[in-house]
Formats: structure tokens, sequence, C-alpha cells
């Protein structure tokens, strides 16, 4: 199954596609959708738009995982991440790609284990699970790698199983 993670923004979206097979984790392609800060901000979400579609094509997911948000201190920035989280979602959806969510939490717990770890144990964590060199950067990208192995992780778990399975 190819999994493409989304850590979703709309100056910078993190990308990260996973293979999983069984128990097996293959790191294929990760980077950021990047939209230049002078534009008009419907342009801007345009152009992600477009961005994501076209990624979709080239890379060709089984299914994709979105962050869901959480938001911070800063309400004005959390509201046009939520306009680009709409246009993610809906150029996932228009792909014909399968969407699933997960919040941070269930990030970090699927992760390494334990929901409330810090930033850097994920990322290390990813690392050592992908046998990656290097932790990936920019951050952006390293995230939604993460947010690949959540889905990985959780669509491989006993209860994942057994919720396909017929009784």
């Amino acid at each position: 199954m190819r999994i493409l993670g989304i850590d979703p923004g709309y100056a910078t979206t993190g990308f990260g596609l996973v293979e999983a097979e069984g128990a097996g984790l293959r790191l294929l392609q990760y980077g950021v959708v990047t939209t230049p800060k002078e534009l008009p901000f419907p342009q801007r979400l345009e152009i992600l738009y477009d961005d994501l579609t076209r990624l979709v094509e080239v890379t060709r997911p089984d299914a994709s995982a979105v962050e869901e948000l959480f938001w911070g201190h800063n309400i004005t920035t959390g509201i046009g991440v939520s306009h680009g989280r709409g246009v993610i979602l809906l150029a996932l959806t228009k792909s014909g790609v399968p969407v699933f969510e997960y919040t941070p939490m269930q990030v970090k717990q699927a992760v390494v284990g334990y929901g409330k770890a810090e930033k850097r144990q994920v990322m290390d964590m990813t690392r050592r699970l992908l046998h990656m060199e290097r932790v990936a950067r920019p951050d952006d990208a390293a995230d939604a790698i993460a947010i690949a192995l959540c889905h990985a992780r959780s669509q491989s778990s006993l209860l994942a199983k057994l919720q396909n399975t017929p009784l």
C-alpha cells in the first residue's frame, strides 16, 4: 500500500510517500509544496490545489493520511491553514484517493508509542523506522512522513484486521 502523508498548510505543505507491505516500511519520496507569499491568498490556494492534484497523479497513492489541525495561539494563521487543509482534502477526494485523518496525538502514539511525545522523538523514531541516515528536512516533510507512518501502523494493527474480518 502506498500512503501519501500530508502535513497541511497554505504557505508550506509537507508530503511523504511511504510504502507499507506487511511489517515492511519504505520511504519512497518526500518534500514540500510551497506557495509564493507575494500572491493573493485565493491564488495561493489555487496553486496548492493544482500542485497537490499533480502530486497525486505522479505518486499514485492507495490512501492518504492528513493531520487534523491543532489550534495554537495564532488564530489568524490557523484560519489560513484551515483553508489550505480544506483545499488539500478537496484535491485528494476529487483525485479519488481515500482520505484518513489523524490528530497529532494519534500520530505520536502510532509512531513513538506515547501520545505526548516530543516532536524530536517523533522525528527520530520516523528516521529509525524507515532506516534513514538523517531526519527529513524541512520539518513539514518530516511531519508528513510521520503521518503516513501513523496510517501504515494503524492499518496493520490487530484491531484494524479484526474490523475487516467478517463475523
